[in-house]
């Protein structure tokens, strides 16, 4: 496997695959990797000749410092983890002045109005922030195919949205979300999980399993009620929990029977924030 720290010569090296006509497989991430990050790997490899990582944390699309500055920054393990993996090519990991050569600013784009759900409700110019880090990512790394998981669902749709604007020619693919023993959804911000808030943490799949289950039997109203008073709890707070419409990502308080629906919930755990979703059958 190969490690570039500038663009420059990782654009040499996407250019020599591409004059041999090789097809290439890429999922972007922001480091401290897990299993999640790996499955996305597994599923470029049997469907691309080489597959690209890349680790850069993209100080745009976090709304709080105190966040950024947390998010845990493992490259040496990352590496080893890729490497290990036996999926990946090369692995990108550029500065900020190969992402931002003209000066850390968000570009602007049009989502349809998806980006003002949900997360990007909580966190304005968040999508923003994605958009143009995510739209750099592919012009340089030129894939053919790009992975994303569905952990992050939102960001899914987002993604998208945006090469549909941009007319790239890329095949976004949704991966289904990787979880621990319990349930609990990857993320590398588990990490910063005691094992007691670990262990608690389980509850929010468990939640969701539930929500599943209650669907199309009780009314949405009744269900959020429900999972509010499920999390009226010391150690979690409940920050927003919603049915949204899978395609347009506006939450409903009914349901039809010719749309996908899908249940989203976001849960503080001490001072780490933890998302998760289901499709609702």
């Amino acid at each position: 496997m190969q490690v570039f720290y500038d663009r420059d010569s990782f654009s040499r090296y996407i250019d020599s695959q591409k004059e041999n006509s090789k097809t290439i497989g890429f999922a972007p991430t922001m480091g401290a990797l897990h299993a999640g990050h790996i499955s996305l790997y597994e599923l470029a490899r049997k469907e691309n000749d080489i597959v690209v990582s890349s680790i850069f944390v993209n100080p745009t699309q976090f709304n709080n410092p105190q966040d950024l500055e947390k998010y845990p920054r493992t490259v040496e393990n990352d590496i080893e983890k890729l490497k290990n993996s036996n999926f990946v090519d090369a692995v990108y990991i550029p500065g900020t002045e190969d992402m931002y050569p003209d000066g850390m600013n968000r570009k602007h784009y049009d989502f349809g109005g998806i980006e003002n759900e949900m997360e990007g409700a909580a966190r304005p110019g968040h999508f923003d922030g994605v958009g143009t880090v995510v739209e750099e990512l592919f012009r340089q790394v030129k894939p053919d195919n790009a992975y994303f998981g569905e952990k992050d669902f939102q960001q899914l749709k987002i993604i998208e949205r945006l090469v549909e604007v941009l007319n790239l020619n890329i095949k976004i693919h949704g991966v289904k979300i990787h979880r621990e023993e319990s349930g609990l959804a990857m993320s590398s911000r588990n990490m910063r999980l005691s094992r007691e808030e670990k262990k608690a943490s389980a509850m929010i799949y468990k939640t969701l399993r539930t929500v599943d289950d209650w669907f199309r039997v009780i009314s949405i109203p009744e269900i959020k009620k429900r999972v509010e008073d499920i999390f009226r709890r010391d150690d979690m707070e409940l920050e927003y929990f919603l049915i949204a419409d899978e395609d347009t990502l506006k939450e409903t308080d009914i349901f039809s029977a010719d749309k996908n629906y899908r249940a989203f919930i976001v849960v503080n755990v001490g001072d780490v924030r933890l998302i998760d979703n289901m499709h609702l059958k």
